[in-house]
């Protein structure tokens, strides 16, 4: 691996004239009600492990159904590539896919990052994401933590995080943590801080909660798509783990790596990985 200097964001359209502000409302409205609804939801389940499973389908089903109800309504001409709906589902195989990958501006969205911490409470670390992309750029998006009553969103970006002392933080999976991110670090001396959903994570940096989210082993674009809107807002580094930029709306939507992290961290990030890949 060479040792890229890429931009603090991956590139994209920031000032195109389609990036209307109502779209960053939209975002974070249907982000943040959709999470009021799964708290509802949650509040009434019970703790049995029959429960916990069927509050898990019935959070994804419920979720899904309104954020796609909700563009159906405010955006009807925009495509949507949610993952509780695969391209194949409605019409005949392939007619969302061709549709989505003709359309100009396409939501990707998440309604329930994290089913599993969201069916054991009082887990926080899960999430709803929703974005809107346009040429394969994230223009709006918003991530909300609804058990912790906060929403981000890419207007008003969130500022950028205070500056932290000490070794960095590299935050993990608490149950599958990539081995890519274990090596990284101890390359670069970091300590690890585990949570949930890719969405809390995400938002742990733009918080300021963490430093660096180095993800490998696979993602689709659904768990990135919203998280990369709001990070690269509040000015942190996205990318690829090569340094490559992101792109969205392609027609297989896995994403295999990503790298979320403080933009004074991305070279010396980049530094230890094509160490590690040397070795």
């Amino acid at each position: 691996m060479a040792s890229p200097s890429p931009p603090s964001r991956a590139a994209g359209p920031s000032d195109d004239p389609s990036d209307d502000p109502s779209d960053h409302a939209l975002a974070a409205r249907l982000a943040t009600e959709a999470g009021a609804l799964l708290v509802e939801l949650r509040g009434r389940a019970g703790a049995t492990e029959a429960s916990a499973a069927s509050l898990r389908a019935d959070g994804d089903r419920r979720a899904h159904r309104f954020v796609v109800d909700a563009l159906a309504e405010h955006r009807p001409d925009d495509a949507v590539l949610s993952e509780e709906a695969t391209d194949d589902d409605g019409g005949g195989a392939g007619e969302a896919l061709a549709r989505r990958q003709r359309a100009e501006r396409v939501w990707i969205v998440d309604p329930l990052d994290g089913t599993r911490e969201f069916a054991e409470p009082p887990r926080t670390d899960w999430a709803v994401h929703v974005a809107l992309v346009v040429r394969g750029w994230p223009v709006a998006g918003a991530v909300a933590l609804p058990a912790q009553g906060v929403t981000l969103a890419t207007h008003p970006a969130p500022p950028p995080p205070p500056p932290h002392g000490g070794p960095p933080r590299l935050i993990v999976s608490r149950s599958r943590p990539p081995a890519v991110a274990l090596a990284l670090a101890e390359a670069l001396g970091g300590e690890l801080v585990t949570m949930g959903s890719a969405g809390a994570k995400a938002m742990a940096v733009v918080r300021g909660q963490a430093d660096i989210y180095a993800h490998a082993g696979g993602q689709y674009e659904w768990d990135s798509c919203a998280p990369v809107a709001v990070a690269a807002a509040a000015g942190l580094h996205v990318s690829r783990l090569d340094g490559s930029a992101l792109a969205y709306n392609r027609p297989d939507p896995w994403l295999p790596d990503l790298l979320i992290c403080r933009p004074e961290l991305a070279p010396t990030v980049f530094d230890a990985l094509s160490a590690l890949d040397r070795a």
